[in-house]
């Protein structure tokens, strides 16, 4: 996988950014980690992309290589203005957004922040959520001392055990990677910064009716399974934005894309197609 650009800094954060295709594209598939995670969560979608485009997947801050400070802006609107000052500078100017997890927070407060530079975006397990309460881990990350027990009393064998049971689709070694994902002291912390700046509601808050009035062209996708982010929350995605397919993949969890990535690329990589050459007549 050829990679242009090694790392960005933005207000001297620097995150490794995965950058193949044309490097003077200026349209491009942006693909956003969530908690933990990193730009090669992506690396399976992104072999089956770059034939269709330049596609862009880079660490955020605090997860995977990216830099750690402790003095990052840890909220939504601070990993938006970190995703938005990396791609100014990869010259991208039409994005197509796949987005997981908390990167379809990071992600969506960037495009209605850049409305003129969102092409599509698709949604994987992520997105608004409505009338959603967080998962049970995010309940103690948000609450001080409970959540640093809870993190330092995590092992890997217990970690094993709890998201094995909870993700059966995943492999041992695909456990495992999450656990080494989140091991870091300073991407415990800025899980727990993260979770303790965010409300569970401020996407319904803030986010859907802006995006409903905008109405960009979206796919949905969402494993049935999901502990974490249950799957009623697919169908509630066309609450923000109306013009949404919704694609669920039965008996698949919170990482579709690594516990199926055939379905998946099934229907991303035509969706991105279809979307790209419509930019292009």
């Amino acid at each position: 996988m050829a990679v242009a650009a090694s790392s960005i800094a933005v207000g001297g954060v620097r995150s490794p950014v995965i950058d193949t295709g044309p490097a003077d594209a200026t349209e491009a598939v942006v693909f956003v980690h969530g908690t933990p995670g990193s730009g090669h969560d992506w690396d399976e979608l992104i072999r089956r992309v770059r034939g269709v485009a330049r596609a862009i997947a880079p660490d955020m801050p605090g997860f995977g290589a990216a830099d750690k400070p402790r003095g990052f802006d840890h909220t939504v609107q601070g990993y938006a203005r970190h995703l938005g000052g990396i791609l100014e500078q990869l010259g991208v100017r039409r994005a197509h957004l796949v987005l997981h997890d908390f990167g379809g927070s990071w992600g969506l407060t960037w495009a209605l922040a850049h409305p003129q530079a969102l092409a599509s975006v698709t949604l994987i397990n992520t997105g608004v959520l409505i009338d959603y309460s967080w998962h049970r881990y995010a309940k103690v990350w948000r609450v001080p001392v409970a959540g640093e027990v809870l993190q330092a009393a995590t092992s890997r064998l217990g970690f094993r055990q709890l998201a094995g049971r909870e993700n059966p689709g995943l492999s041992r070694d695909q456990v495992d990677r999450l656990y080494d994902a989140g091991k870091h002291r300073q991407t415990k912390l800025a899980t727990r910064r993260l979770f303790r700046a965010t409300d569970a509601d401020s996407g319904e808050r803030t986010m859907s009716a802006p995006l409903r009035e905008l109405d960009p062209p979206a796919l949905v996708v969402w494993g049935s399974k999901d502990r974490y982010v249950p799957v009623e929350q697919a169908e509630r995605q066309r609450t923000s934005l109306p013009s949404a397919r919704v694609e669920i993949l039965e008996g698949r969890g919170h990482w579709p894309f690594w516990e199926d990535p055939d379905a998946v690329a099934a229907l991303v990589v035509p969706f991105l197609e279809q979307q790209i050459g419509r930019g292009r007549r």
